[in-house]
């Protein structure tokens, strides 16, 4: 059986994305609201691969937006259980730009999303 830190450490998920116009609103800068989506995906696999539960989304927590990410770039998902209650838990999720041609790389989003641990019958369960 694994230790928290390494259940922790197994759990870290990982997924990059391009930003394509589609993606973008009209000052070519990715849509917040496609962000939050896919920051809460992450967040989502991040918990569901520490319990092994179902998990449900209950809040997010303080999602600071400190750099655009402009169109043409790509970027990073990294989510990561940051705390462990009895029935919740807690990642972190931050987002990274790359540019596509040069090795820049800088963080641009970083948001809090906390889990519930729950049963078939919706009632909450440990999460370990």
């Amino acid at each position: 059986m694994q230790n928290l830190e390494e259940r922790i450490a197994h759990s870290r998920t990982s997924v990059f994305k391009a930003v394509f116009p589609g993606t973008v609103n009209h000052y070519d800068t990715f849509f917040g609201g496609t962000a939050l989506q896919l920051m809460d995906e992450v967040a989502f696999i991040a918990a569901t691969r520490f319990s092994r539960k179902r998990v449900v989304t209950v809040s997010s927590e303080r999602v600071d937006f400190n750099h655009p990410i402009p169109s043409g770039t790509l970027i990073e998902l990294i989510g990561e259980v940051i705390k462990v209650g009895n029935t919740s838990l807690k990642v972190r999720v931050d987002i990274f730009i790359e540019q596509m041609y040069t090795e820049d790389r800088e963080r641009a989003i970083t948001g809090e999303f906390s889990f519930v641990a729950i049963d078939e019958d919706k009632k909450p369960v440990s999460v370990l």
